[in-house]
């Protein structure tokens, strides 16, 4: 018993290690230099990303994990709300976005390799003209099966790595832009931007600035996902709710000050996505006598890099995989490591990026195909938190008395005021997405040919969502009766779907002893059963102690 207990502690994640997780996930500042485009005006369009987007998804979040904080979270929340299906589409709708995105992600790395010396010119003409970028690229390859490797070796592994990583890798090197920038005006270096509240207000440029305001929505992206791992917290629902918060100050933080910074030192003609950072780093170094400082940076980086791939290697195939226990994967998918980690998914993941990497250097045009693919993505990943805000809202009417530590302030105004603007901003998303760009047809080739692309591909990804929950509802032997996955709380009420209940029953206290989803109820109870108060907040206050603990 006390080996048991012991092995249980070695799972805990602290609220600083999920933050860090959430951060990593998010933030980066790698990512600022596309905003710094805009100038003072990026400040404004992440406030509104933030206040439309970031905090609406933060909040629903946070109550969602709270009131139904059994493993899942995604799934677990939708499914609630909206029913098996459309949980599980939300789940391998991560998990193929991901696929997506880390491998057209992995040959822009390819370029900056140079930046790792101390050579800064020669790296500047590399990254204007690569040469052997197969070669190049299949080192970053075996580096990111090398990272998969680690993320297999369990919850402590990683949540160190990402706590370490975008401390190193993210904010020393923000405290380090922000020192050396105030001893750059120090020393009367002028801001290339005016520094003034004027600056603040976005110029409008047609379709082109909209479509900036949706490309920070989608930076503010995936800060859900680690509720994978509710369960590997002391206090589930009440330390959840913390690191959302304080992780949405920092990315704020990382993304605002970063952009900033970067827009005020180098003239907005002269901005590179590839390798703009770096020269930044190059010229405050060069005020206090480093100018090799840039060379630092990359390396600092590649902690946060190593954090960002490690996490999202878990996250989302360790939230498929506790899933797929319940009967809605194959059993070879199903199978977990000594560390409790499904490495099967998370190996098959890795393959299907690196796929995706070599198609994106051997198609002929690959500006045009990172596009198709990179709306692609924002297609799904905005129709996937429509999903979550539309299954919150239908919690809020469905299951008004379950008991949630957190709770979106304002009542039902506040719910769909939050929920609402979360919809709207995931619907902007989505039509500009589909918008054909200026550029369409030198990188596409027609509008139509661009929409159908992409309607496409979100189409293939939906209609394998839809088969594989088809399959698992004629594959009853795809449960397996040991999995830790307890049931959704309309299975225990009795309900065919998910309806009106008006139960006060926590659903720690629904799950606890009951059979694993998949199974039969062994302890049923009503839709509109009612517990005493003190085990309402004996509950809240995780005095109550349950099998998924």
């Amino acid at each position: 018993m006390e080996d048991n207990k012991t092995q249980q502690k070695k799972t805990y994640i602290s609220v600083l290690a999920l933050t860090m997780m959430n951060v990593s996930i998010v933030a980066g500042i790698i990512n600022d230099v596309q905003q710094s485009f805009y100038g003072l005006a990026s400040v404004t369009y992440f406030a509104i990303g933030a206040i439309c987007f970031f905090i609406p998804t933060a909040l629903v979040a946070a109550e969602l994990a709270s009131g139904w904080s059994n493993r899942g979270g995604i799934f677990r929340w939708v499914g609630e709300g909206l029913g098996k299906g459309w949980g599980l589409t939300c789940l391998l709708i991560l998990w193929f976005q991901l696929i997506l995105n880390f491998g057209m992600g992995m040959p822009s790395f390819t370029a900056t390799i140079m930046f790792y010396t101390p050579n800064y010119d020669a790296a500047v003409k590399f990254a204007q003209a690569p040469q052997h970028e197969l070669l190049i690229m299949t080192g970053w390859v075996i580096f990111y099966w090398i990272l998969t490797y680690l993320a297999t070796k369990g919850v402590k592994a990683f949540s160190n790595i990402a706590k370490y990583g975008v401390i190193i890798g993210s904010l020393i090197p923000l405290a380090v832009m922000v020192i050396l920038a105030i001893v750059w005006v120090a020393q009367g270096h002028q801001p290339v931007i005016p520094m003034t509240p004027k600056g603040l207000i976005p110029k409008w440029n047609g379709m082109s600035t909209l479509a900036l305001a949706a490309g920070v929505f989608f930076s503010y992206t995936g800060i859900d996902t680690n509720a994978a791992h509710i369960k590997q917290l002391k206090h589930p629902e009440k330390d959840f709710t913390k690191a959302m918060f304080i992780s949405i100050i920092l990315a704020f933080l990382i993304f605002v000050v970063g952009t900033v910074i970067i827009a005020m030192i180098i003239p907005e003609k002269q901005i590179n996505v590839l390798y703009t950072l770096y020269s930044v780093f190059r010229v405050l170094g060069s005020t206090i006598g480093m100018p090799w400082l840039y060379m630092v940076l990359v390396w600092a980086l590649l902690f946060n890099t190593i954090a960002m791939v490690v996490t999202n290697m878990a996250g989302p195939s360790f939230m498929l995989g506790q899933v797929g226990g319940s009967g809605f994967l194959p059993h070879w998918f199903q199978q977990n490591n000594k560390h409790n980690m499904p490495a099967h998914l998370m190996y098959t993941q890795i393959a299907g990026m690196t796929v995706v990497a070599y198609l994106v250097k051997l198609i002929p045009n690959v500006e045009g195909f990172v596009i198709l693919l990179t709306q692609t993505i924002t297609v799904l990943y905005m129709f996937y938190y429509i999903l979550m805000f539309t299954a919150f809202l239908r919690l809020r009417y469905d299951q008004p008395n379950r008991p949630r530590s957190f709770k979106v302030p304002g009542g039902k105004f506040g719910a769909w005021l939050v929920g609402g603007v979360g919809i709207i901003s995931s619907v902007f998303g989505i039509v500009l997405a589909i918008y054909p760009p200026a550029q369409v047809k030198a990188e596409v080739g027609s509008p139509i040919v661009y929409v159908s692309v992409i309607l496409a591909l979100v189409a293939v990804v939906l209609i394998v969502c839809f088969v594989l929950y088809q399959l698992s509802k004629k594959h009853p032997d795809w449960v397996n009766p040991n999995n830790k996955f307890a049931p959704f709380t309309w299975e225990i009420e009795g309900l065919k779907k998910p309806g009106k209940a008006l139960s006060n029953v926590p659903t720690t206290v629904m799950s606890k002893d009951q059979n694993p989803m998949g199974m039969p109820i062994k302890r049923p109870y009503k839709p509109n059963e009612q517990v005493s108060v003190d085990i309402v907040k004996a509950d809240e206050n995780n005095e109550l102690s349950t099998d998924e603990s």
